[in-house]
This record gives C-alpha cells, sequence and structure tokens, in this order.
C-alpha cells in the first residue's frame, strides 16, 4: 500500500509512518482526528493535518515502551551521552530520527526497559499480550456514510479482544477519569470497536480493554475499559466529528472558533455562590 493506491476496506500490515501519512485517496478521519474536531475546532484540526509534528519527547518516549511491550515499531538507539545539546551528539540523535528510530539516553533506556518488565509481571496483562495470541500495529480503514475512516490497534487478538496500551502520570482512579476525558480514550474506545466491527475482526461481546501504565518506578498497571456512560458519550463525539468534517471536507471550509463576545465562569464556580 502508498499514499496513491486505491484502497479497499480492510486491514493492513502497514508501518506507523505510512498510516500516519494516510494512504486514502481524498484524505480520512481518525480518531486523533476526531478529538480535535470536537476538543478544538475545524481550523485547528486542518492546520495539524497540513503541519505534521516530527516528533514529541513525551510520545517519543511512550512509542519506546510500545516497541518493548508489543515487540512491533521502530528500533531504541542508545546515545550514551551525558550531554545532548553539543552539535555532535545533535547530529547524532536528529540521524537517528532520520532513520525513523528512537534515540534515548541511558536512564531513559533502563526505564523502558524496567516498565516493560513490571508489564510482564502483571497476570492480566500478560495474559492479554501473550505471544502468539494475537498480531500488533495493525490499521483498519473502512468508509461510513461517504468518509473513511481509519484506525490502528497496538494489539488486536485472536479472539477479537482490542488491546491499547498507554503509559500514564498516574493510574489513581480519580486521575484515569481526568485522563480519559482529557485525552478523550472514550472517543478511542467507540471508534476503535467501530472499526472492529466494520471489518469483522472484532468481538463485540469483548469490550476494547486498555493497559495503563505509570512512568515512574514501580510502573504500576491497571487494565480498565470505560463504563455503558462514557462509551455513550464517546460515540456521540464521535457523530458529531464525523458530521463536522463531513460538512467542512465538502464545503473546503475550515471554520475557527464561534463568536464569544461574553465569558461565564465555570460552572462549578457559580454553583458556590448561588
Amino acid at each position: 500500500m502508498t499514499t496513491t493506491t486505491e484502497v479497499e476496506p480492510g486491514l493492513y500490515n502497514i508501518d506507523a509512518e505510512l498510516y500516519h501519512a494516510d494512504p486514502i485517496p481524498g484524505g480520512s478521519l481518525s480518531s486523533t482526528g476526531a478529538r480535535t474536531l470536537v476538543k478544538r475546532c475545524p481550523a485547528v484540526f486542518k492546520w495539524q493535518l497540513d503541519n505534521p509534528q516530527p516528533y514529541n519527547k513525551a510520545l517519543e518516549l511512550g512509542t519506546a515502551a510500545h516497541k518493548l511491550v508489543l515487540d512491533d515499531g521502530p528500533d531504541l538507539v542508545l546515545v550514551d551521552a551525558d550531554r545532548w545539546d553539543t552539535d555532535s551528539i545533535k547530529a547524532e540523535v536528529a540521524a537517528i530520527r532520520s532513520a525513523g528510530d528512537i534515540p534515548l539516553k541511558r536512564h531513559e533506556l533502563e526505564q523502558v526497559h524496567a516498565m516493560a518488565a513490571a508489564l510482564r509481571q502483571h497476570e492480566e496483562v500478560a495474559r492479554l499480550l501473550e505471544p502468539g495470541s494475537g498480531v500488533a500495529e495493525q490499521s483498519a480503514f473502512w468508509e461510513d456514510n461517504g468518509v473513511w475512516r481509519r484506525a490502528r490497534f497496538d494489539f488486536l487478538r485472536d479472539d477479537g479482544q482490542i488491546v491499547d496500551y498507554k503509559t500514564a502520570r498516574s493510574c489513581r482512579r480519580e486521575d484515569l477519569e481526568k485522563a480519559f476525558n482529557e485525552h478523550g480514550y472514550h472517543q478511542q474506545q467507540d471508534w476503535y470497536e467501530e472499526a472492529g466491527a466494520a471489518l469483522g475482526v472484532a468481538d463485540p461481546e469483548r469490550p476494547m480493554q486498555f493497559v495503563l501504565q505509570e512512568k515512574d518506578p514501580p510502573y504500576l498497571v491497571v487494565v480498565t475499559t470505560c463504563d455503558p456512560m462514557a462509551r455513550g458519550i464517546g460515540r456521540h463525539l464521535n457523530e458529531v466529528a464525523l458530521n463536522t468534517y463531513a460538512i467542512c471536507r465538502d464545503r473546503g471550509e475550515w471554520p475557527g472558533y464561534l463568536p464569544n463576545p461574553m465569558t461565564a465562569l465555570p460552572s462549578w464556580v457559580e454553583r458556590q455562590y448561588a
């Protein structure tokens, strides 16, 4: 598959770079894009689409953890230098990234190895990600009422279970609730489950499972899924995003925020003074 190939709906084993470049002629909408459309606005979505960022250090560390956990992805390359601000090290780091690999300091490499080791000790995760029980990093493409959609599964089990691995600052219940809302993981779950249903590769009786792991020792792990209310909200937001995307695409217009001549305080502040 290339960015100029006529694509049929299906599951494809392609690298992340091609997936993120969007091989669908005319474009497709990802879960990340859908979340941007509803949390920000079409203008921000279009700008990000036209100006992809080369790398993000925080995301890079998460990708490194993915590599060790899922045994799929770019190579991890040790840059064993105390300082990364010299011209020679900057050039070395840039060359590694240009090759599609991930440069890591020694303590970062030790960190992701320790995270992977801790993850393997978790009984439920060991079962979900058991080697040979599924395939990692599969890209899904399907058409929905004139809109091409895409998703990339971290791990798709042979029994139809979708598994997604994420790093987190905290896996405490209250913190996860905030993180799911902030990052739109409820939208992602609905999006990925719809991908699995559309292509017939996911079991509707097995809700998508998130494997979340803290980035600090002892690298604690939680396995969870969205409750019915969260999934319903995610589904509604995805419908809004799909409608917004279709209208903007057809009109060739990507507006910014609506006029807002007056700004109120958050409702919880108003309740304090009611």
